[in-house]
């Protein structure tokens, strides 16, 4: 990690956004402008619409904290849902997805520490949704980004009550 940082501010303005209102994402900051130590993104999702699937980064922690609006997270076999104010921790090795519940869209800031490159596999999810990319290209990727992906049962059934 990078000892000699800068002070980083990222105007919303100037922010890349991907996906279209309402449901986004707004890439703040990735690890070449943290020095390593956190990546960070903004996301919002529709009322009852997915947001990650279930996976587990082996070297970074994940946190999420409600900005608005109400988020089902799955945390190893439980699911939780969290609300406006809510902040939610998922260490390393932790099988994990979310999804806002069908009560409520949601506005959430998530946070990776240590930092990992985020941006571009965000990007490449945003390719596959516009049909630019094959999915199998996220697959192929999981190494590369630290996202390895898993079945849960418990998220499945969780998301079809």
């Amino acid at each position: 990690m990078t000892t000699n940082l800068e002070t980083l501010l990222v105007r919303h303005e100037e922010a890349e956004q991907l996906g279209s209102t309402p449901d986004t994402m707004t890439l703040l900051a990735d690890v070449s402008q943290t020095g390593g130590h956190l990546s960070t993104s903004r996301t919002t999702l529709s009322r009852g619409r997915d947001g990650a699937t279930p996976h587990f980064h082996t070297s970074s922690a994940e946190m999420f904290f409600i900005v608005d609006g109400e988020l089902q997270i799955l945390s190893d076999e439980k699911v939780v849902t969290v609300g406006t104010g809510d902040m939610l921790f998922v260490p390393p090795h932790t099988t994990h997805a979310f999804g806002a519940t069908e009560r409520s869209g949601a506005d959430v800031l998530i946070v990776f520490t240590p930092g990992v490159e985020r941006f571009e596999y965000f990007r490449m999810i945003d390719r596959i949704r516009r049909g630019e990319a094959a999915p199998e290209e996220i697959l192929a990727s999981q190494d590369r980004f630290d996202n390895h992906f898993v079945d849960s049962a418990t998220w499945r059934a969780a998301r079809a009550a």
